[in-house]
C-alpha cells in the first residue's frame, strides 16, 4: 500500500509538471506574432545557423536580407532562398566595421523600407589553449561577436523605437553561459553578447521592442571546417580530431534545422531567452547554481581530456586540417558533420577571408 501511495505521488507530480508545460506552450502560442511580409535581416546569413534561420524565416513568409563577408557565399545562399520562393537581398558586409554595417542597413532600408526583425548571428570559432592564442584572436572575436552585434542594433533601434515595434535576436552560445576549455576568445565574446542582449531587453521593453537571447548548444552545421585551430601542428591536429566529432555525433549535438525552428519560434513569441537543446539549458542552470563546481569539472576535463595544443601560435582553418586526415574510423565519426557542412553551405569555406598566419 505504501508503495502504491509513492507511485501515486510520483504520477501526480508528473501530471502537474505536464500541465504546467502544456499551459506554458498554450500561452506561448497565444503570444506568437505573424511574420508574413516582415523584413528580416540576418547577419552571417550565408551559411551555418544563419542560413538555417533564413530558410526558416522564408517559410514564415519574411522578406529576407542577408549579409556576410564572402560575396560568392551570399550569391549561393540567395539563389537557394529565392528557389524556396523567398524575396532576398544579399549585401556584402563586414560586421566588425561600423561604417560598413551602416551602409548595409541603409541598403536594406532603401530596398524594403524598414527592418522589422534583426538577427545578429555573425560569428567566428577559434580553438586552442590560451598559450597558443594572441591578443588579435581576442580582438577579432570581440569585433565580430560583440561589436558585430552592437553595430547593427544601433543602426535599427531608432526606426524600431519610432514605430514602437521590432524584434531583435542576439545569437550567443552555451559558451557564453559556461566558459569551456580551449575556446577562451570565443567564450569571452559570447559572454559579452549575452550581457548586451539582456541589458537591451530591460532598456527597450517599454519601446515595443522585444529582444531574445539565442543560446545554441552543439549543433550539426559542419561549422568545424571553418573554425580556426591554434598551436603547433601536432596539437592543432589532435584538437581538431577531438572537436569535430563533438559537434557531429547524435545526442551530443542536434540538427541545425530543428534548432532554427526553435529559435524562430522564440523570436515570434518574444521570449527573453531560448537555450536549445534542453540538455544545455540544464548545464546552464547547474552552472548558475554551482559555478565553482562546474568550473572545477571543466578544469579537470580540460587537463585530462582536451588535447594539448603546444606553444606554437600558428592558426589554421579546420578544412585544411581535415584534408590531412585519412583515418576511416574518424571519418565515420564525422559522417553527419560532413553531410551537414554540405547541407548548410559550410563547404567551400569563405574564400575572401584569409587564414590567419
Amino acid at each position: 500500500m505504501r508503495g502504491d501511495g509513492s507511485v501515486n505521488k510520483v504520477m501526480m507530480a508528473a501530471g502537474g509538471v505536464g500541465a504546467v508545460l502544456a499551459a506554458r506552450e498554450l500561452l506561448g502560442r497565444a503570444t506568437e506574432v505573424d511574420l508574413r511580409g516582415k523584413v528580416a535581416l540576418i547577419t552571417g546569413g550565408s551559411r551555418g545557423l544563419g542560413l538555417a534561420l533564413a530558410r526558416e524565416l522564408a517559410d514564415e513568409g519574411c522578406r529576407l536580407a542577408i549579409c556576410a563577408r564572402d560575396i560568392d557565399e551570399l550569391d549561393r545562399a540567395s539563389e537557394e532562398l529565392e528557389g524556396q520562393g523567398a524575396e532576398v537581398l544579399a549585401v556584402r558586409c563586414d560586421v566588425a566595421e561600423q561604417d560598413d554595417v551602416e551602409r548595409m542597413v541603409a541598403v536594406v532600408r532603401e530596398t524594403y523600407g524598414q527592418v522589422d526583425v534583426l538577427i545578429c548571428n555573425a560569428g567566428i570559432i577559434q580553438v586552442g589553449q590560451v598559450s597558443s592564442m594572441e591578443l588579435e584572436d581576442f580582438q577579432q572575436a570581440m569585433d565580430i561577436m560583440y561589436w558585430g552585434a552592437l553595430y547593427p542594433i544601433l543602426a535599427v533601434v531608432p526606426e524600431m523605437r519610432e514605430r514602437r515595434e521590432g524584434r531583435i535576436a542576439v545569437v550567443s552560445s552555451i559558451g557564453g553561459k559556461v566558459s569551456v576549455p580551449r575556446m577562451l576568445p570565443y567564450n569571452g565574446a559570447k559572454f559579452a553578447a549575452i550581457g548586451l542582449s539582456e541589458g537591451l531587453q530591460a532598456e527597450l521593453a517599454d519601446d515595443g521592442i522585444t529582444v531574445t537571447t539565442i543560446v545554441p548548444g552543439l549543433m550539426r552545421t559542419g561549422s568545424y571546417v571553418n573554425a580556426y585551430f591554434s598551436g603547433d601542428a601536432e596539437g592543432r591536429g589532435a584538437l581538431y580530431r577531438a572537436f569535430a566529432p563533438l559537434t557531429t555525433l547524435p545526442i551530443l549535438s542536434v540538427d541545425a534545422a530543428s534548432a532554427a525552428r526553435a529559435f524562430v519560434r522564440a523570436i515570434k513569441r518574444g521570449q527573453a531567452e531560448c537555450i536549445y537543446p534542453i540538455q544545455f539549458s540544464l548545464v546552464a542552470k547547474l552552472h548558475g547554481l554551482a559555478p565553482a563546481t562546474t568550473i572545477r569539472i571543466l578544469g579537470l576535463a580540460g587537463d585530462r581530456l582536451a588535447p594539448e595544443t603546444g606553444e606554437g601560435d600558428m592558426t589554421v582553418a579546420g578544412r585544411e586540417i581535415d584534408r590531412t586526415i585519412e583515418s576511416t574510423p574518424w571519418r565515420m565519426l564525422t559522417t553527419l558533420g560532413r553531410k551537414a557542412a554540405d547541407r548548410f553551405r559550410e563547404n567551400p569555406g569563405p574564400v575572401s577571408v584569409p587564414d590567419p598566419d
